[in-house]
């Protein structure tokens, strides 16, 4: 399964690669204020979608572009794809941009794959097998003091973001770290945290196919992915942290008053997902070509929360 998701990601890669090339005359469209499709992006959904199910008919697509429309929804296999991680910087011709693929199979993420096409660097992940850099094994930095680490995030884009919350994150949380970037692209941000690249990624407002494949990567390189809380739950939730054990431990004190996640007295009410009940939510958040809610519901187990 995994070399079938990096021969998706190369072939995506190629089609983002040749458009590259002049991407003036790519056309674009526009989802939202600030949020941008291409045709490129498409192209690229589409190879990564047919090459999957050429080899495995009867799995679930969960894709950026298209949704859960195509593949078989009752699917306990679900492929996770974002064809094209940061489309403002390809549109810009800025060279930070990357193909996504996970594969989650009955509520865990099992293969990972993130693909740079401007570097040629793949980077790749089995569960329980480790994660890799061009077949090289990853391992997250050592680093074991916040104000030594640099960190990535993402700043709020889109009509609805809340602007002044981050405002206040970031006064948080600037002062005891030693930089922080933001490249513009979550999922390779997390990869590059798996590599050791980085200490330290966050960001809410994120999407699944944002964060699957990259929150396999970090903990196979033995790092920590979780909400602004701590807790595991973060895949459906818009928003992530991850680092390092030592640094995710002094991120989560800082970053979980901003956390957006609604809780009840027992429960989180966002705890029991299905792919269908997702994409809902996905609506409210950004715009989208069709009304996510006639998608077809593809049954989830319950999620354990677990306390950080």
């Amino acid at each position: 399964m995994l070399n079938v998701a990096i021969k998706a990601a190369r072939a995506a890669g190629a089609i983002i690669n040749r458009a590259a090339l002049d991407v003036e005359s790519v056309r674009i469209s526009q989802k939202s204020v600030n949020d941008y499709v291409t045709e490129i992006d498409q192209a690229s959904e589409n190879v990564i979608i047919e090459t999957l199910l050429g080899a495995y008919p009867d799995h679930a697509i969960l894709a950026e572009e298209s949704g859960s429309e195509l593949g078989n929804p009752n699917s306990d296999h679900i492929w996770i794809i974002d064809p094209l991680d940061g489309t403002t910087n390809f549109i810009h011709g800025f060279p930070v941009y990357c193909v996504s693929i996970a594969l989650e199979v009955r509520g865990k993420i099992e293969q990972a794959v993130v693909y740079d096409p401007t570097r040629n660097d793949l980077f790749s992940a089995t569960k329980g097998r480790g994660a890799y850099m061009n077949d090289r094994r990853m391992r997250v930095s050592k680093r074991i003091h916040l104000k030594d680490c640099l960190l990535s995030t993402g700043f709020p884009f889109r009509a609805g973001d809340d602007l002044e919350s981050y405002l206040n994150l970031l006064r948080d949380i600037t002062p005891k770290v030693q930089a922080i970037r933001r490249p513009g692209a979550a999922a390779l941000d997390l990869a590059y945290v798996a590599a050791g690249f980085s200490d330290g990624f966050f960001e809410s407002g994120l999407h699944p196919w944002d964060m699957a494949a990259g929150s396999l990567l970090i903990t196979e390189a033995g790092g920590l992915v979780g909400n602004y809380t701590g807790e595991s739950d973060f895949l459906y939730q818009h928003e992530c942290v991850a680092g390092n054990p030592k640094i995710y431990a002094q991120m989560v004190p800082v970053l979980k008053p901003y956390t957006k996640i609604v809780k009840t007295s027992k429960t989180n009410l966002t705890a029991h997902h299905d792919v269908g009940a997702s994409l809902e939510i996905e609506q409210e958040h950004s715009a989208h070509p069709e009304p996510l809610s006639k998608k077809p519901t593809l049954s989830r187990p319950t999620r354990v929360k677990k306390s950080f």
